[in-house]
């Protein structure tokens, strides 16, 4: 029921430019539109999963070419440096494919995918409003003049445009997210060699850094977040300063200063909570990614949750009349997404336990890692081994 249709997406990061494949793949006619005069990323670090690398394969593309395999997941004590509990994915998920890339790699392999597929990918475009109607839906665009905006016509418009989104805020009305509390670092450093092909999320009172590989093992990928009374605005591209970043963190162990240490750029942003939208769709329009269901950076889910949704939507408007599609895919969406990010608000918590209740939680780790070290990755097989691709 593609063949043909008329698809704008707004926003080319990993959603917006996965659900374009996705859909010209199945015949639809797909315009991107990117605010952004070049499609560029962050140096950031993602941990795709199973569930994640399952969209990229049925997609036809081939991420291990550009990432990394991940051994697994260690919980590390920060300040000994001592192994709390480690999830062997080598050894217990050897037919499932945890991988470690680079945020930017990842767009060029979707970008580049998108393109193959006949996608249009239109840059400098930033959207003013999106005004829908029973028959189509036009987007306005800024043009920095005081006349009329550009206008495009589109069949079904597609909010990819994260946090911010128009289209979310013409289904749902004006967010209100809230300050955790909690301030995030990032930064990328020259690997020195020999470092271990996992994450490793180093825990202590009140903060916790996680550092992995990327690159074929060239770079170190570090997510440092800590509890600050202080407000820090939100968005990954505030310029941070590494000197602070080294002190806020100085009593790490486990070469964990060491790494810090080599810190020479860094960013540094405020963590907010968004609600999961409640509406998801209208008429013509629909919302994936970051614009539906926002998810703090615990459990290392939200490309994940993404491909997910770029996939289902695909599926759902192949597949059924569009007054059916949209609301099914809200429908095989919302739940899970909202598990996702209750699971990643508790890590927030657990990463950070204080006095007893962290020695108890430790113990407890440590022994359930011992007993049944199987049963502890185990636990996250309903995230994990979901296939969203499968008939």
């Amino acid at each position: 029921m593609l063949i043909g249709q008329d698809i704008a997406i707004l926003g080319a990061g990993v959603a917006g430019l996965a659900a374009a494949r996705a859909l010209a793949l199945r015949g639809a006619q797909v315009t991107v539109y990117e605010r952004a005069p070049e499609i560029t990323e962050v140096g950031a670090g993602l941990q795709i999963s199973p569930n994640g690398v399952a969209v990229l394969t049925a997609l036809g593309l081939d991420a291990g070419s550009v990432a990394m395999r991940s051994n697994g997941v260690s919980l590390v004590d920060g300040l000994s440096g001592r192994t709390v509990l480690h999830m062997d994915f080598k050894r217990y998920k050897p037919d499932s494919l945890f991988l470690l890339m680079h945020r930017s790699d990842l767009i060029d392999l979707l970008a580049d995918g998108a393109r193959q597929a006949g996608v249009q990918i239109k840059l400098s475009h930033t959207v003013r409003d999106v005004v829908e109607t029973p028959d189509s839906v036009s987007v306005l665009f800024e043009n920095g003049v005081d006349t009329a905006p550009e206008q495009a016509t589109h069949s079904v418009v597609i909010g990819a445009d994260g946090l911010h989104s128009k289209v979310r805020t013409q289904l749902n009305g004006a967010a209100e997210p809230f300050f955790t509390g909690q301030t995030a670092w990032r930064a990328t450093v020259p690997a020195l060699g020999g470092e271990e092909t996992a994450a490793l999320v180093h825990m202590a009172a009140g903060k916790h850094v996680v550092c992995y590989p990327l690159r074929a093992g060239t770079l170190i990928n570090i997510v440092a977040v800590e509890e600050r009374a202080e407000w820090t605005d939100e968005g990954w591209h505030h310029v941070g300063d590494p000197a602070l970043l080294m002190d806020h963190f100085s009593n790490f162990g486990g070469g964990v200063t060491g790494l810090l240490s080599r810190v020479t750029k860094v960013s540094r942003w405020g963590l907010f909570r968004h609600p999961v939208a409640q509406r998801w769709y209208g008429a013509r329009t629909a919302l994936i990614g970051d614009a539906a269901h926002p998810t703090l950076p615990f459990l290392a889910q939200g490309a994940n949750l993404a491909l997910e949704d770029a996939w289902v939507l695909a599926d759902c408007l192949a597949n059924l009349p569009l007054d059916q599609a949209l609301p099914a895919y809200q429908s095989r969406r919302h739940a899970r997404a909202a598990r996702v990010i209750d699971v990643a608000n508790g890590n927030a918590r657990n990463y950070h336990l204080r006095g007893a209740k962290r020695v108890a939680g430790h113990m407890a780790l440590r022994l359930g890692g011992a007993i049944a070290p199987r049963a502890v990755i185990d636990k996250f097989s309903w995230l994990y081994d979901v296939d969203v691709t499968a008939p």
